[in-house]
Formats: C-alpha cells, structure tokens, sequence
C-alpha cells in the first residue's frame, strides 16, 4: 500500500512536466511554420492580410494569426472540357484549351476573386466562342496560332487583377461533327487523287520529251555521220581522180622526156583502141585518122619482116 501511494505521488508530480512538454510541442508544431521553396502563405491577423511569408522559417502569433491561403508560385497547367463553339458559316464543333498559368501575386490570388481557376475556365470558353464565331470552319482548323494568340491577350488581361500571369494558351483538340469529318476525308482522297493524277501526267510528258528529244539527237547524229561519210568518200574519190590524172601527167612528161615519135604515139592509141574494144562498153568510137593508122600499120609490118629476112 505504501508503495502504490509512493507511485502515485510519483506521478501527480511529473504530470505537470507532461503538460508542459505537451503545450510546448504544441505551440511549436502550430506557430513555427517552415514555407518550401516556390511557394508562399498568406497570413491573416484578426481576419485581415497582415503579411505574407515567403521561403523560410517563420513563428505565427498563437491565436491571433493564421495561415489564409498557401500559393504555389510554380507554373501551373489547368486542362479545360471541351467547349461547343458555333462558326461563322454555322458549324459547331468541340474545342478543349489548356492554359498555362502562374501566380505572380498571392495576395491578389487570394483576394482578388473567388474561385479564379473556374473564372479562367468561364472566361475562356467566352472568349473562345467570340473569336470562333468571327471565323469559317477552314479558318479555325488553320488558325490555330492565330487563336491562341488572341486567346492569350484575353486572359492575361482579365486575370491581372487577380494576380495571375497567363504564359500560354493551346488550342488541344478541334472536333468537327463527324459528317464534317466524313466530308473533309473525302476532299482530301480526292486531292491525293488530283495530285497523283497530275503527277502521272507530268512523268508521261517528262517521258515523251525524253524520249523525243533522244530521237531528235539520234536524227542529228546519224545526219551528221552520214554527211561525214559523203564528204570522206568525194574526197577519197578525188584524191584518186587526183592520182591518176598524176599518173598519166607522168607518163606524158615521160614520153616527152624519151622524145618518143609519131610510131610510139600511134601504138599508144592503138593501145587505147584495143582497151575500148575490149567487149565491155557499149558504143565504139572510130578515129577518123583510122585508114592513115592502117597504112602505118602494114609499113611497121613490112619493115619489121625485112629486118627478120636480113637477120636471116
């Protein structure tokens, strides 16, 4: 019994360290607060802003201040549904945005407008549906740059009073209803097709000028050849008239040389007359010296005979 009083003073007496030790723990774990990098609370002291901490070690007065609001200062992406817009030539079609953002003011982000991810949301699906509408369903499926630019200037704009920045704007997706689709997809098979078509007709007309004009330099070339061997062959032909008409200027000169006499010319024509009568040409011409020949023929014969007897 002793012993259990013993404890039991033993314990009323260090309970109140507990306290202590649970009230000091407390107070710290509530009032010290540590902000990571790239992020920023804002603190309010009796229901009004008081101050913001920023990255560090910061001590709140118990009771009398509290953390309003923590803000990521990181760029953040907020990915919309998909908003039914209606063009200028009366398509409707299916646009999602997504939207960088990034808050360069906590106080006005915390401040400045309630719920500002689903007034960006609201305020860029209006503003979607005024520039969509100034547009024709070609313009919009090509003016993407164009869109989100304008789209942009829009939200940065609006959103700068609520201590928000609007870096980019993207156009995700552009669903045009499915007929559209289907029509478009036959446009395009049919430009494909077109497209083909005149490069097949292009291949044949490079073609036929190829082949054409290969023809036309194969005429040329046999042209020129032919020509070659026309100018080579009268060439020849009057290099050898040349030579002969040479030859017999020789053997003129030769005969002159000799001073050959009336006999040896008479035998030379003799000769020629022999060679023309040879059977082959078609007409005979007859000198008309024909019977003197003659005469000279039988003195020849009868001189010749008499130096034959006398040899004898």
């Amino acid at each position: 019994m002793t012993l259990t009083v013993a404890l039991l003073v033993n314990n009323l007496s260090i309970f109140p360290v507990i306290v202590v030790l649970f009230f000091v723990s407390w107070f710290l774990t509530t009032n010290i607060r540590i902000v990571p990098q790239a992020n920023a609370y804002v603190i309010e002291r009796l229901g009004a802003y008081s101050k913001t901490w920023t990255t560090g070690l910061h001590l709140k007065v118990p009771f009398i201040e509290r953390v309003a609001k923590r803000v990521s200062l990181k760029e953040q992406v907020a990915d919309f549904e998909p908003q039914a817009v209606i063009t200028k030539d009366n398509v409707t079609m299916q646009i999602d945005t997504v939207v960088f953002y990034q808050i360069t003011d906590p106080v006005l982000y915390a401040y400045g407008i309630d719920g500002p991810i689903t007034a960006i949301e609201n305020l860029s699906a209006t503003t979607l549906r005024n520039i969509i509408g100034d547009l024709e369903l070609d313009q919009t499926l090509t003016s993407r740059d164009v869109i989100n630019t304008r789209l942009r200037t829009v939200l940065d704009e609006a959103t700068d009073p609520w201590g928000i920045k609007v870096n980019r704007v993207e156009l995700k997706n552009i669903l045009p209803p499915r007929e559209i689709q289907t029509a478009m997809e036959k446009q395009m098979k049919a430009e494909r097709e077109k497209r083909e078509a005149i490069l097949l007709a292009e291949g044949q007309r490079e073609s036929l000028i190829l082949q054409a004009e290969g023809h036309k330099q194969s005429q040329i070339l046999q042209a020129e050849a032919d020509k070659e061997a026309r100018i080579r062959k009268a060439e020849g032909e009057a290099e050898a008239i040349l030579k002969v008409a040479e030859a017999q200027a020789a053997g003129l000169k030769a005969l002159k040389s000799a001073q050959a006499d009336t006999s040896v010319l008479t035998l030379k024509a003799y000769d020629a007359l022999a060679k023309v009568a040879d059977g082959k040409a078609t007409k005979l011409i007859i000198p008309s010296n024909l019977q003197g020949l003659v005469g000279l023929a039988a003195t020849l014969k009868e001189s010749f005979e008499q130096t034959s007897d006398s040899a004898k």
